[in-house]
């Protein structure tokens, strides 16, 4: 079973046993954890990854009887945070969430990351996973993907796509549009993706690559329109929003902005399916779920294979696109 088959069905009968496993108690002396847990949020505090972390890191708390705290160390697209938990020993009590912009931010920076994803962690498993989705300003005279396309083709580097920042994940998702579409567009760089939206809105953008939570007020005041969600499969929470491939796009296209923890490198074998099973049990609770489906995310779940897996596709992936796109560490 591979990670994206696995989103549904949280992992399916496997997942549906640790669902009726009995909550872990407090653990006894030289048992792990054996103080407490500090799991780092490399972003600043409010956003979506904070939230998600709050709440596993809260039902940890609950499962183990030991608290399991998070930390925000913002900074350097989230190396900074990154790098810390990297050095902290190899014991399971300094984690990190990982998500799709540090795979993205190594993909393009490489050596100068400062981290590797692979060597330096030792992966315990993916969180949750969240389309993206395109919106472009309504008086574009487009309806569909297909039709902006073709206003590309007919008006090569007159199209603005706005990111918050040059690597981000958005940055890339209007690489890969180009790429597979060979259109020419121009990438507009933000410090963050809430001034693009404001923009596209205001007119001063064509199109913008953002969450459909972060757009939703926008798009009910009709001040955005939505032309596609960037997942394989139309999303759960948005089932009349068509997939980027049924809009035309020319070859494979997915974009997920997905979330996970991983340990430093090392940590040993037991911790990590301690903390694999537990996470996995955490995302299964109706509670939870419902949480998460609000921050619209998907939880997923599975095991440290698989997501060990995705994190190296995916930095795989977008080194691809960069180097086809012409992407330095600057911008084009």
């Amino acid at each position: 079973m591979n990670v994206t088959e696995c989103r549904a069905s949280v992992c399916g009968a496997g997942f549906a046993l640790l669902l009726g496993a009995a909550p872990a108690v407090a653990q006894k002396e030289g048992a792990y954890p054996s103080r407490v847990v500090t799991l780092v949020n490399p972003f600043a505090p409010g956003a979506s990854t904070d939230i998600v972390a709050r709440l596993i890191a809260q039902k940890l708390t609950e499962a183990w009887g030991q608290s399991v705290i998070v930390e925000n160390r913002p900074g350097a697209s989230g190396m900074i945070g990154l790098a810390s938990v990297a050095r902290a020993p190899a014991d399971g009590h300094m984690l990190a969430m990982i998500i799709v912009t540090h795979a993205t931010t190594v993909a393009l920076q490489g050596g100068k990351a400062g981290v590797d994803l692979t060597r330096d962690f030792t992966p315990v498993t993916q969180v949750v996973s969240q389309p993206y989705a395109l919106v472009v300003n309504p008086s574009l005279p487009v309806r569909s993907v297909k039709e902006l396309v073709a206003l590309a083709r007919a008006k090569p580097g007159e199209l603005t796509y706005g990111s918050s920042g040059v690597g981000s994940v958005l940055h890339l998702a209007g690489e890969l549009l180009a790429v597979q579409s060979m259109v020419k567009l121009t990438h507009v760089p933000y410090k963050g993706a809430a001034p693009a939206l404001s923009d596209v809105a205001g007119g001063h953008l064509a199109m913008l690559f953002t969450t459909r939570m972060s757009a939703q007020a926008m798009v009910a005041a009709r001040r955005v329109r939505v032309l596609a969600m960037t997942s394989s499969e139309r999303a759960p929470g948005a089932p009349d929003i068509p997939t980027m491939q049924e809009s035309g796009v020319t070859g494979p296209y997915e974009v997920n902005g997905w979330y996970g923890i991983s340990a430093p490198a090392n940590t040993p074998a037991a911790v990590i399916e301690r903390l694999n099973q537990d996470i996995n049990r955490i995302l299964g609770m109706s509670d939870v779920r419902e949480r998460m489906s609000a921050e619209g995310t998907l939880p997923v779940g599975g095991t440290p294979a698989q997501f060990g897996v995705l994190v190296r596709a995916e930095v795989e992936k977008w080194r691809r696109i960069i180097r086809q796109a012409g992407i330095g560490a600057t911008g084009h």
